[in-house]
């Protein structure tokens, strides 16, 4: 099993208001340079998501000022397979799924270059997120997602990852658990209707229940958090306080620590980028952080 150097970790994401991956309009350097002076001072990993212009700059500020952060490095996998499950898009045609297959391989080489750039910062890198689920308006078969981390495993010097939900690692990624180098879990008790009272043991129940069925295999949590705001869709409007995070990320956080297991906390900043235009849809406000870079609790 490989060893990991425990230390505090979070998913960063660093677009601000009028930022956004989906139209190219990236966080500047500066931006980054001051999200990552506040994040380094209490976290020694940070996760990305893609190999885009974000994330190289998020690497050059690493570097240029010497910062001790380790970083897991991502891909963000376009959709290879039409899914009219999804009820926000998916449905693609076949050539679309042709430039996505494209886009995904000119990805996966980006990724690759980065991880031998910065050999020395990059400490994983990760074949994906969330890319099997059936309600994935960008649906990847586990299959494909083999092959992402076996051309990873080929070609980069680094821990292999990929990162999804309890419940595929338990039915569908037998394969790819095999494969990889690190189990990577997403655990939210939250989105499943549980109350704070048993945030911390329905997030243990699920890493060990992987654990469990993977014992070769290190395993890790890649996101876990708790809201603080909802509209009420998917999440109780009560169970999403400021309060209710502070407890649930202390808890997880003290449990990290105990048993020296990665966890990496979702997520640093709001978001309002994501989703739709009601500011108080849950996907927007995971942040520790607000967007203005206040910290919403003081441990």
């Amino acid at each position: 099993m490989n060893k990991i150097n425990y230390g505090k970790a979070v998913c960063y994401s660093g677009y601000r208001e009028g930022q956004s991956p989906a139209t190219g309009v990236f966080p500047t350097y500066q931006e980054i340079k001051e999200d990552l002076l506040i994040l380094h001072k209490e976290f020694s990993y940070i996760r990305l998501y893609d190999p885009s212009q974000h994330a190289k700059t998020v690497l050059e500020v690493i570097r240029n000022e010497n910062l001790s952060l380790k970083v897991m490095l991502g891909i963000d996998l376009r959709g290879e397979i039409s899914n009219p499950q999804c009820t926000w898009g998916g449905v693609y045609s076949e050539e679309q799924i042709i430039d996505n297959i494209k886009t995904n391989e000119a990805n996966l080489q980006e990724q690759i270059r980065l991880a031998k750039e910065y050999e020395d910062i990059i400490f994983a890198v990760s074949a994906g997120n969330e890319a099997v689920p059936e309600w994935n308006d960008n649906l990847v078969s586990p299959e494909r997602v083999l092959y992402f981390v076996n051309e990873l495993k080929k070609n980069t010097s680094q821990l292999v990852t990929y990162c999804d939900n309890t419940d595929y690692w338990e039915t569908i990624l037998h394969e790819v658990a095999n494969a990889v180098d690190l189990i990577s879990i997403h655990t939210y008790p939250v989105w499943i209707g549980k109350d704070i009272e048993d945030g911390l043991s329905t997030s243990i129940d699920d890493f060990q229940r992987i654990a469990t069925k993977y014992p070769n295999t290190t395993c890790i949590i890649t996101e876990t958090g708790w809201p603080t705001k909802s509209n009420g869709r998917g999440i109780k409007i009560e169970n999403a306080t400021v309060q209710n995070q502070k407890r649930f990320i202390e808890e997880i956080q003290q449990w990290s620590e105990e048993n020296e297991i990665l966890v990496f906390l979702f997520e640093a900043f709001d978001e309002p980028w994501k989703g739709a235009f009601d500011p108080e849809e849950p996907e927007k406000n995971w942040g520790i952080y607000t967007v203005s870079r206040t910290r919403k609790f003081q441990s």
